[in-house]
Protein backbone atom coordinates (compact mmCIF):
# COMPACT_ATOMS: atom_id res chain seq x y z
CA UNK A 1 0.00 0.00 0.00
CA UNK A 2 1.09 3.50 -0.79
CA UNK A 3 0.99 5.90 2.47
CA UNK A 4 -1.05 9.25 1.41
CA UNK A 5 1.07 12.22 -0.25
CA UNK A 6 2.12 14.67 2.43
CA UNK A 7 0.24 17.81 2.87
CA UNK A 8 1.78 21.16 0.88
CA UNK A 9 2.26 23.15 3.67
CA UNK A 10 5.04 22.43 5.96
CA UNK A 11 3.35 19.96 8.51
CA UNK A 12 4.21 20.64 12.73
CA UNK A 13 7.43 18.44 13.48
CA UNK A 14 6.66 16.42 16.56
CA UNK A 15 9.13 17.67 19.77
CA UNK A 16 11.47 14.71 19.82
CA UNK A 17 11.14 15.08 23.78
CA UNK A 18 8.19 14.73 24.12
CA UNK A 19 8.19 11.63 22.31
CA UNK A 20 10.82 9.87 23.55
CA UNK A 21 8.79 10.50 27.39
CA UNK A 22 5.83 9.05 26.13
CA UNK A 23 7.60 6.47 24.59
CA UNK A 24 9.45 5.64 27.78
CA UNK A 25 5.93 5.14 29.64
CA UNK A 26 5.79 1.75 27.69
CA UNK A 27 9.35 0.17 29.05
CA UNK A 28 8.09 1.44 32.54
CA UNK A 29 4.85 -0.29 32.34
CA UNK A 30 6.42 -3.40 30.99
CA UNK A 31 8.66 -3.79 34.52
CA UNK A 32 5.12 -4.75 35.82
CA UNK A 33 3.00 -5.76 33.04
CA UNK A 34 4.32 -8.27 30.96
CA UNK A 35 3.27 -8.57 27.08
CA UNK A 36 0.41 -5.62 26.69
CA UNK A 37 2.54 -3.18 24.73
CA UNK A 38 -0.21 -2.82 22.71
CA UNK A 39 -2.57 -1.88 25.01
CA UNK A 40 -0.01 0.31 26.43
CA UNK A 41 -0.31 2.52 23.07
CA UNK A 42 -4.00 2.27 23.62
CA UNK A 43 -4.06 4.21 26.74
CA UNK A 44 -1.04 6.72 26.06
CA UNK A 45 -3.07 7.76 22.96
CA UNK A 46 -6.68 7.75 24.80
CA UNK A 47 -5.19 10.37 27.38
CA UNK A 48 -3.64 12.05 24.18
CA UNK A 49 -6.91 12.79 22.57
CA UNK A 50 -8.41 12.90 25.93
CA UNK A 51 -10.69 9.83 25.08
CA UNK A 52 -11.70 7.20 27.52
CA UNK A 53 -10.95 3.38 27.33
CA UNK A 54 -12.95 -0.27 27.79
CA UNK A 55 -10.83 -2.99 28.30
CA UNK A 56 -11.70 -6.50 27.29
CA UNK A 57 -9.86 -8.90 29.12
CA UNK A 58 -10.86 -12.60 30.95
CA UNK A 59 -9.79 -11.92 34.84
CA UNK A 60 -5.71 -12.29 35.79
CA UNK A 61 -4.33 -10.41 32.83
CA UNK A 62 -2.87 -7.49 34.47
CA UNK A 63 -5.51 -5.49 34.14
CA UNK A 64 -5.76 -3.47 37.34
CA UNK A 65 -1.61 -3.68 37.27
CA UNK A 66 -1.75 -1.39 33.73
CA UNK A 67 -3.75 1.39 35.00
CA UNK A 68 -1.81 1.50 38.46
CA UNK A 69 1.59 0.59 36.32
CA UNK A 70 0.55 3.70 33.70
CA UNK A 71 -0.39 5.96 36.70
CA UNK A 72 3.04 5.68 38.61
CA UNK A 73 4.82 5.70 34.78
CA UNK A 74 3.11 9.24 34.29
CA UNK A 75 2.85 10.72 37.85
CA UNK A 76 -0.79 10.86 37.63
CA UNK A 77 -3.57 9.75 40.58
CA UNK A 78 -5.62 7.10 40.22
CA UNK A 79 -8.21 5.22 42.12
CA UNK A 80 -10.77 1.88 41.21
CA UNK A 81 -14.28 1.37 41.92
CA UNK A 82 -15.11 -2.10 41.97
CA UNK A 83 -19.20 -1.99 40.03
CA UNK A 84 -21.18 -4.32 41.65
CA UNK A 85 -25.11 -4.45 41.58
CA UNK A 86 -25.88 -2.01 45.29
CA UNK A 87 -23.33 0.33 43.82
CA UNK A 88 -25.17 3.85 43.75
CA UNK A 89 -24.68 6.67 41.45
CA UNK A 90 -23.21 9.08 44.60
CA UNK A 91 -20.90 6.29 45.40
CA UNK A 92 -19.43 7.14 42.38
CA UNK A 93 -19.54 11.01 42.10
CA UNK A 94 -19.92 11.63 45.52
CA UNK A 95 -22.94 13.61 47.40
CA UNK A 96 -23.86 16.02 50.08
CA UNK A 97 -23.20 15.32 53.28
CA UNK A 98 -24.87 17.05 56.17
CA UNK A 99 -22.38 18.17 58.87
CA UNK A 100 -24.02 18.05 62.29
CA UNK A 101 -21.47 20.63 63.99
CA UNK A 102 -22.21 23.42 61.62
CA UNK A 103 -25.55 22.74 60.61
CA UNK A 104 -24.90 22.36 56.56
CA UNK A 105 -24.50 20.38 54.01
CA UNK A 106 -20.91 20.00 52.38
CA UNK A 107 -19.83 17.80 49.29
CA UNK A 108 -17.95 14.31 49.57
CA UNK A 109 -16.08 14.04 46.35
CA UNK A 110 -16.43 10.77 45.01
CA UNK A 111 -13.66 8.10 43.95
CA UNK A 112 -14.78 9.87 39.92
CA UNK A 113 -12.17 13.50 41.02
CA UNK A 114 -8.98 11.46 40.22
CA UNK A 115 -6.97 11.42 37.34
CA UNK A 116 -7.36 7.75 35.98
CA UNK A 117 -10.59 6.16 37.21
CA UNK A 118 -10.47 2.67 37.01
CA UNK A 119 -14.37 1.59 37.05
CA UNK A 120 -14.01 -2.49 37.10
CA UNK A 121 -16.32 -4.82 35.58
CA UNK A 122 -18.57 -1.73 34.68
CA UNK A 123 -21.31 -4.22 33.48
CA UNK A 124 -21.99 -5.40 36.84
CA UNK A 125 -23.84 -2.20 38.33
CA UNK A 126 -27.64 -0.73 36.88
CA UNK A 127 -27.56 1.18 34.14
CA UNK A 128 -28.54 4.53 36.72
CA UNK A 129 -24.81 3.71 38.17
CA UNK A 130 -23.58 3.31 34.80
CA UNK A 131 -25.47 6.52 33.81
CA UNK A 132 -24.13 8.78 36.36
CA UNK A 133 -20.48 8.18 34.22
CA UNK A 134 -21.90 10.16 31.55
CA UNK A 135 -21.53 13.23 32.66
CA UNK A 136 -18.40 13.03 33.76
CA UNK A 137 -17.04 10.99 30.81
CA UNK A 138 -19.02 13.50 28.09
CA UNK A 139 -18.52 17.49 30.49
CA UNK A 140 -15.79 16.52 32.13
CA UNK A 141 -18.00 17.59 35.65
CA UNK A 142 -20.12 16.44 38.20
CA UNK A 143 -23.28 17.91 39.09
CA UNK A 144 -24.97 17.60 42.77
CA UNK A 145 -27.87 19.30 43.93
CA UNK A 146 -27.30 21.45 40.47
CA UNK A 147 -23.71 22.67 41.52
CA UNK A 148 -21.29 21.81 38.64
CA UNK A 149 -18.16 20.62 40.08
CA UNK A 150 -15.58 19.96 37.38
CA UNK A 151 -12.79 16.98 37.39
CA UNK A 152 -9.01 17.12 37.16
CA UNK A 153 -7.27 17.11 34.04
CA UNK A 154 -6.30 14.64 32.57
CA UNK A 155 -9.46 13.01 33.35
CA UNK A 156 -9.80 9.22 31.81
CA UNK A 157 -12.06 6.19 32.56
CA UNK A 158 -10.82 2.89 32.20
CA UNK A 159 -14.03 0.44 32.35
CA UNK A 160 -13.46 -3.26 32.62
CA UNK A 161 -15.56 -6.12 31.29
CA UNK A 162 -15.39 -9.91 31.29
CA UNK A 163 -15.81 -11.35 27.97
CA UNK A 164 -17.26 -14.90 28.66
CA UNK A 165 -18.87 -14.28 31.96
CA UNK A 166 -22.64 -12.19 31.31
CA UNK A 167 -24.91 -13.82 34.59
CA UNK A 168 -25.80 -10.62 36.47
CA UNK A 169 -24.75 -8.09 34.06
CA UNK A 170 -26.13 -4.92 32.43
CA UNK A 171 -25.14 -4.71 29.01
CA UNK A 172 -23.76 -1.31 28.43
CA UNK A 173 -26.03 0.91 26.11
CA UNK A 174 -24.72 1.69 22.86
CA UNK A 175 -25.21 5.50 23.88
CA UNK A 176 -22.54 4.72 26.67
CA UNK A 177 -20.41 2.48 24.00
CA UNK A 178 -20.43 5.52 22.23
CA UNK A 179 -18.63 7.71 24.31
CA UNK A 180 -15.71 5.56 24.54
CA UNK A 181 -12.37 6.60 22.86
CA UNK A 182 -11.15 2.76 22.18
CA UNK A 183 -11.94 -0.49 23.33
CA UNK A 184 -8.69 -2.81 24.08
CA UNK A 185 -8.77 -6.30 24.43
CA UNK A 186 -5.81 -7.82 26.61
CA UNK A 187 -5.20 -11.41 25.31
CA UNK A 188 -4.12 -14.12 27.56
CA UNK A 189 -0.03 -13.91 26.96
CA UNK A 190 2.14 -16.23 25.64
CA UNK A 191 4.11 -18.65 26.57
CA UNK A 192 7.11 -17.46 26.90
CA UNK A 193 5.59 -14.39 28.35
CA UNK A 194 3.71 -16.12 30.90
CA UNK A 195 6.56 -17.99 31.79
CA UNK A 196 8.40 -14.37 32.46
CA UNK A 197 5.60 -13.57 34.68
CA UNK A 198 6.55 -16.42 36.79
CA UNK A 199 10.31 -15.61 36.25
CA UNK A 200 9.53 -12.34 38.03
CA UNK A 201 7.01 -13.63 41.01
CA UNK A 202 9.20 -16.10 41.99
CA UNK A 203 12.14 -13.92 42.16
CA UNK A 204 10.14 -11.50 45.16
CA UNK A 205 7.84 -9.38 42.54
CA UNK A 206 4.87 -7.96 44.43
CA UNK A 207 2.38 -6.15 42.63
CA UNK A 208 1.27 -3.66 45.14
CA UNK A 209 4.82 -2.65 45.72
CA UNK A 210 5.52 -0.88 42.02
CA UNK A 211 8.16 1.07 43.47
CA UNK A 212 10.26 -1.69 44.68
CA UNK A 213 9.82 -3.39 41.37
CA UNK A 214 11.25 0.23 40.03
CA UNK A 215 8.83 1.94 38.54
CA UNK A 216 9.06 6.15 38.17
CA UNK A 217 7.48 8.42 36.86
CA UNK A 218 9.35 9.52 33.36
CA UNK A 219 6.67 11.83 32.33
CA UNK A 220 4.42 14.48 33.55
CA UNK A 221 1.26 15.44 33.31
CA UNK A 222 2.45 19.09 31.76
CA UNK A 223 4.64 16.59 29.30
CA UNK A 224 1.26 15.45 28.84
CA UNK A 225 -0.81 18.85 27.61
CA UNK A 226 2.04 19.91 26.18
CA UNK A 227 1.83 16.70 23.38
CA UNK A 228 -1.75 16.72 23.73
CA UNK A 229 -1.66 20.23 21.81
CA UNK A 230 1.37 19.16 19.17
CA UNK A 231 -1.12 16.57 18.42
CA UNK A 232 -3.57 19.25 17.87
CA UNK A 233 -1.63 20.67 14.91
CA UNK A 234 -1.03 16.78 12.84
CA UNK A 235 -2.16 17.75 9.43
CA UNK A 236 -4.90 15.58 7.96
CA UNK A 237 -5.14 15.56 3.99
CA UNK A 238 -8.33 15.74 2.59
CA UNK A 239 -7.76 12.55 0.78
CA UNK A 240 -7.20 11.00 3.69
CA UNK A 241 -9.97 12.78 5.80
CA UNK A 242 -12.17 11.24 2.64
CA UNK A 243 -10.67 7.93 3.54
CA UNK A 244 -12.30 7.69 7.36
CA UNK A 245 -14.94 8.88 6.21
CA UNK A 246 -15.40 6.09 3.77
CA UNK A 247 -14.53 3.36 6.32
CA UNK A 248 -17.27 4.45 8.84
CA UNK A 249 -19.88 4.73 6.25
CA UNK A 250 -19.19 1.61 4.25
CA UNK A 251 -19.94 -0.20 7.95
CA UNK A 252 -23.41 1.38 7.90
CA UNK A 253 -23.76 -0.57 4.47
CA UNK A 254 -22.46 -4.27 6.12
CA UNK A 255 -25.03 -6.91 5.32
CA UNK A 256 -23.61 -8.19 8.61
CA UNK A 257 -24.11 -5.57 10.48
CA UNK A 258 -26.99 -3.77 12.57
CA UNK A 259 -25.43 -0.66 13.48
CA UNK A 260 -22.86 1.09 11.71
CA UNK A 261 -20.23 3.40 13.22
CA UNK A 262 -21.84 7.43 13.74
CA UNK A 263 -20.25 10.58 12.65
CA UNK A 264 -18.90 10.56 16.53
CA UNK A 265 -17.02 6.99 15.34
CA UNK A 266 -15.29 9.04 11.78
CA UNK A 267 -14.39 11.53 14.88
CA UNK A 268 -12.62 9.73 17.18
CA UNK A 269 -10.99 7.58 14.36
CA UNK A 270 -9.44 11.04 12.97
CA UNK A 271 -8.31 11.51 16.87
CA UNK A 272 -6.90 8.58 17.46
CA UNK A 273 -4.75 8.30 14.22
CA UNK A 274 -3.57 11.88 14.90
CA UNK A 275 -2.35 10.54 17.83
CA UNK A 276 -0.52 7.66 16.22
CA UNK A 277 1.19 9.58 13.62
CA UNK A 278 2.35 12.00 16.23
CA UNK A 279 3.67 9.33 18.21
CA UNK A 280 5.35 7.95 14.87
CA UNK A 281 6.91 10.55 14.73
CA UNK A 282 5.48 12.52 11.91
CA UNK A 283 3.47 15.69 11.53
CA UNK A 284 0.70 14.36 9.44
CA UNK A 285 -1.68 11.28 9.04
CA UNK A 286 -1.39 8.47 5.87
CA UNK A 287 -4.24 6.01 5.18
CA UNK A 288 -2.16 3.37 7.58
CA UNK A 289 -2.89 5.24 10.49
CA UNK A 290 -6.08 4.98 9.78
CA UNK A 291 -5.99 1.10 9.49
CA UNK A 292 -3.70 0.85 12.26
CA UNK A 293 -6.80 2.62 14.52
CA UNK A 294 -9.89 1.21 13.07
CA UNK A 295 -10.12 -1.89 14.97
CA UNK A 296 -9.70 -0.70 18.89
CA UNK A 297 -11.68 2.88 17.84
CA UNK A 298 -14.15 1.20 16.37
CA UNK A 299 -15.41 -2.48 17.74
CA UNK A 300 -17.77 -1.26 19.84
CA UNK A 301 -19.25 1.21 17.74
CA UNK A 302 -20.64 -1.06 15.80
CA UNK A 303 -22.71 -4.40 16.19
CA UNK A 304 -23.88 -7.40 14.54
CA UNK A 305 -26.78 -8.27 13.22
CA UNK A 306 -28.31 -11.85 14.90
CA UNK A 307 -27.88 -13.93 11.87
CA UNK A 308 -24.51 -12.68 11.97
CA UNK A 309 -23.52 -14.15 14.96
CA UNK A 310 -25.07 -17.25 14.19
CA UNK A 311 -22.99 -17.88 11.15
CA UNK A 312 -19.76 -17.02 13.73
CA UNK A 313 -19.16 -13.43 12.04
CA UNK A 314 -16.90 -11.43 14.34
CA UNK A 315 -16.90 -7.76 14.53
CA UNK A 316 -13.00 -8.31 13.80
CA UNK A 317 -14.27 -10.16 10.48
CA UNK A 318 -16.29 -7.98 9.64
CA UNK A 319 -13.98 -4.67 10.18
CA UNK A 320 -11.32 -6.33 8.37
CA UNK A 321 -13.74 -6.85 5.26
CA UNK A 322 -14.45 -3.40 5.33
CA UNK A 323 -10.69 -2.22 5.90
CA UNK A 324 -10.14 -4.21 2.53
CA UNK A 325 -13.10 -2.72 0.35
CA UNK A 326 -12.54 0.97 0.34
CA UNK A 327 -10.17 2.28 -1.97
CA UNK A 328 -7.03 3.41 -0.53
CA UNK A 329 -5.83 6.94 -1.82
CA UNK A 330 -2.68 7.12 -3.49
Amino acid sequence: MQAATAPTREPHHPSDELRAALGAVRAEVSKAVVGQDAAVSGLVIALLCRGHVLLEGVPGVAKTLLVRSLSAALDLQTKRVQFTPDLMPGDVTGSLVYDARTAEFSFREGPVFTNLLLADEINRTPPKTQASLLEAMEERQVSVDGTPRPLPDPFLVIATQNPVEYEGTYTLPEAQLDRFLLKLVLPLPERHEEIEVLTRHAAGFDPRDLAGAGLRPVATPDMLARARAEVGHVQVAPEVLGYAVDVCRATRQSPSLSLGVSPRGATALLATSRAWAWLSGRGYVTPDDIKALAHPTLRHRVQLRPEAELEGVSTETVLDTVLASVPVPR
